[in-house]
């Protein structure tokens, strides 16, 4: 006889605010900087030259521009299915009639599924992810089914200068509803910033950032960041450090920069850091190497530790860096480091120490081959799959691939 499941509530996944990476400042592409504050830094490389004498600002009158930009403002929920987890985070609908909502690609990072809430609503709704741009940093989502919705009203960022006032909006702590707002100043452009996000492992270089005193918090990330006229100018993305005698910063995408990648993914046009929909999903897990032999490839595994387990990894693969202590006699190919319980892998049979030797008819020569081939594919997919085993057997399996986590 079966259990009732629903006398046994099943555990809900961690929540969390993501939203804000720790980025070090590496570079200055602009001769312009100020002042700064909020969150963690590690290091800086170059100090700003001094500032110009900012131009007579509009004054800010903070009440306004938040009436005017919250109502197309949303909370945007990721879910981490291979986590364990949901990623809290903000964005905003930049086009009221198609659903079309921007945010930062690090927002969504890992997600399996997403869900968008508008503040002024509270109902939550479906999102598709329509594309990402995984240098840049960006994200494209559309809303499943909402109406009543208001796209902001953009500015142009590339007439912003020291000391423009700005009004950051965000899901701070990714707490929901109304948003939190975080008043500053335009304190240098034209910053090269390094981000990593210890939760996720992200690290990434962006360039042409715009840096503020605004008090940028974790969950913040994807929301605008808006002038005293009310207009959208950045997307807020992280925080770290301003500068020798700084102490803290918040960064920010130029909306410029944001709204030509989100034309280019809503055209559908791919590039070459650009993915357009979800990615196809396989279930292993790849050492980043370009070798072929796959003892080598385990030797490449940063922090790696033998590990003789051979059963699939459920819960949160994200922080997973065992090698397999056996590996398959194989003389080339990708070498599986872990299988993901649930996946197509799994249900193909493949085990930790295995080594794929062809994939939808094409040999595969390393780990880092075979990831390039699982970004060209689509989910539902079908493709053949060739491994083999530690024990030296031979196998071949037909999969259909799955939707795998965004980023």
């Amino acid at each position: 006889m079966h259990e009732d499941d629903s006398a046994c509530p099943q555990p809900q996944p961690q929540r969390r605010a993501r939203g804000l990476l720790v980025y070090v400042v590496v570079a200055v592409l602009a001769a312009t900087a100020g002042v700064g504050t909020t969150f963690a830094v590690r290091a800086i490389n170059a100090a700003p030259a001094p500032a110009p004498t900012p131009t007579t600002q509009t004054a800010m009158n903070d009440s306004a521009v938040y009436d005017k930009v919250e109502p197309s403002v949303v909370d945007v929920s990721a879910n981490l299915q291979y986590l364990d987890e949901t990623a809290e985070g903000t964005g905003f609908v930049i086009n009221a009639a198609d659903g079309i909502v921007l945010t930062n690609n690090h927002v969504i990072d890992g997600a399996t599924s997403v869900t968008v809430t508008p503040v002024t609503s509270g109902r939550a709704y479906p999102a598709v992810v329509v594309g990402y741009d995984l240098d840049a940093d960006v994200a494209v989502l559309r809303i499943e089914g909402a109406a009543g919705l208001r796209a902001v009203t953009t500015g142009d960022s590339d007439n912003l200068t020291v000391g423009t006032q700005v009004l950051a909006l965000g899901n701070e702590a990714g707490q929901g509803g109304p948003p939190t707002v975080a008043p500053g100043v335009i304190s240098s452009l034209g910053r090269s910033i390094v981000a990593s996000d210890q939760s996720s492992g992200l690290t990434e270089t962006l360039h042409g950032m715009l840096q503020t005193s605004a008090d940028i918090r974790p969950g913040d990330s994807g929301g605008p960041l808006a002038n005293a006229a009310g207009q959208v100018v950045g997307i807020d993305t992280a925080a770290g450090n301003g500068g020798p005698g700084m102490a803290f910063a918040g960064y920010a995408i130029p909306i410029n920069t944001a709204l030509a990648l989100a034309g280019q993914i809503t055209a559908r046009r791919a590039g070459p850091s650009i993915h357009l929909g979800m990615p196809a999903f396989l279930g292993v897990l790849l050492p980043d190497s370009a070798s072929g032999d796959p003892r080598r490839q385990a030797s490449q595994a940063q922090n790696g530790t033998a590990n003789s387990t051979r059963s699939c990894l459920a819960g949160d693969t994200g922080t997973y860096t065992a090698v397999p202590a056996v590996i398959a006699p194989a003389r080339g190919g990708a070498l599986v480091d872990g299988v993901v319980c649930g996946t197509p892998a799994a249900q193909a049979g493949l085990e930790a120490g295995d080594v794929i030797t062809s994939f939808g008819g094409r040999s595969v020569a390393s780990a880092r081959a075979l990831s390039g081939f699982l970004r060209g594919d689509q989910p539902g997919q079908a493709a053949k799959l060739a491994w083999v085993a530690i024990d030296g057997t031979q196998h071949v399996a037909q999969v259909t691939l799955g939707v795998g986590p965004a980023g």
